[in-house]
């Protein structure tokens, strides 16, 4: 049994001072006020002078210190990833393939089976940001991979050895009939790297799809004549992922899709390249490469490609840039990423019953510390 003495805890969007909480076997068992637990003070195990938050989830991971997980598609990768992000306070994460052929999705199935046998603290599922998309929203995904879904894909998404499957999907790529089939069988759907209109997106969303993939981005604009996924997105009753790393969105944009949807609708992902956490500026992707200049990614056409963004630079972008609350950009950082996977029950929060994953800052907002199973690991 370990029990933290935090000056400063975040409980249920709300500051509390001097709490103890006690953890055992990495998960937290007790939380009480110290003035109610005065018998307590020599069994203390550690001191937080700091504020303690939420670890992160991200939901959208495709690479970090230097590996792809498309390029590798191993335990061995995901192991280097999660250190990687592990760094900037993602405590949890989703491995994401992007378009790729059928060898290499099933490779990152197995992979992320590995991961989940053994336990991986970090690990909780999968994310397949396609190949069943858009040609004309494609971004940086290969053209070439782009194709419907198949048998033999549907039985890799459907494998009850992943955690939680997310699977990214176009709409007018993707029928109804198969969506409705996906989310039956305990698939979590999201669009995005579409071109449909309005009513296809809407049709989709009653077919069971329950959220966006990075909200605005590769994705039909909203136009006074035709609202297109945009405009689905922002109307609708589901969660849109935003990527904040002032390269893919106006800060304006930011600011507009929080004031429609909300902390409880809106989450953080990083949409993350091998960059994050690695040295190297230019780092090999299929047949061409992507540069580091500054924040930015692009091929060498000058396609945006990714990002080099881990999530607490994205929560201190909402902070300092888009005016969001410390306490609303950590909820849209980790209960509302947790709620969206149905892993709320045990992550994405401080409460009796959650995983002992943390943030610690600094009063400036830094990051000091982060705590994954009640222990400290930067």
């Amino acid at each position: 049994m370990k029990t933290i003495l935090a000056e400063n805890v975040l409980i249920k969007g709300n500051w509390e001072k001097d709490q103890v909480l006690k953890i055992k076997e990495g998960v937290i068992t007790h939380i009480e006020a110290l003035s109610d637990s005065q018998k307590q003070r020599e069994e203390i195990s550690e001191r937080v002078s700091k504020r303690l938050i939420p670890g992160y989830v991200d939901t959208q991971v495709n690479g970090g210190g230097g590996v792809m997980f498309n390029h590798a598609p191993t335990f061995k990768s995901i192991e280097i990833m999660a250190k990687a992000h592990r760094k900037f306070g993602t405590t949890t994460l989703f491995p994401t393939l992007i378009t790729d052929d059928i060898a290499t999705i099933e490779s990152a199935a197995n992979a992320v089976s590995e991961a989940i046998e053994s336990g991986h603290p970090s690990v909780e599922g999968i994310h397949f940001e396609g190949p069943h998309l858009s040609v004309e929203k494609k971004g940086v995904h290969l053209s070439k991979y782009i194709r419907p879904l198949t048998d033999r894909e549907l039985a890799t998404y459907t494998r009850k050895d992943l955690g939680k499957v997310l699977i990214t999907v176009a709409p007018e790529n993707t029928s109804c009939d198969v969506i409705r089939d996906l989310v039956n069988q305990g698939v979590i759907v999201a669009l995005g790297h579409s071109n449909a209109p309005f009513d296809v997106v809407e049709r989709a969303i009653e077919a069971g799809a329950t959220g966006f993939t990075h909200l605005y981005n590769a994705m039909s604009p909203f136009t006074s004549r035709e609202p297109g996924m945009v405009g689905a997105a922002l109307l609708g009753n589901n969660t849109c992922g935003i990527i904040v790393d002032h390269q893919h969105l106006h800060p304006k944009a930011v600011e507009l899709a929080f004031k429609t949807k909300g902390p409880s609708q809106l989450m953080l992902v990083t949409d993350a390249m091998a960059h994050v956490g690695a040295d190297e500026d230019v780092i090999d992707f299929f047949d061409t490469h992507i540069t580091r200049v500054g924040n930015k990614l692009t091929t060498p056409d000058g396609t945006l490609a990714g990002s080099c963004l881990d999530m607490h630079g994205a929560v201190i972008n909402c902070v300092n840039d888009i005016g969001i609350s410390l306490e609303d950009a950590s909820y849209m950082a980790s209960a509302t990423p947790s709620a969206f996977m149905g892993i709320n029950e045990t992550l994405g929060s401080i409460a009796v019953g959650q995983r002992a994953n943390f943030v610690e800052l600094s009063e400036d907002n830094a990051l000091a510390n982060v705590w994954q199973n009640g222990e400290v690991c930067v």
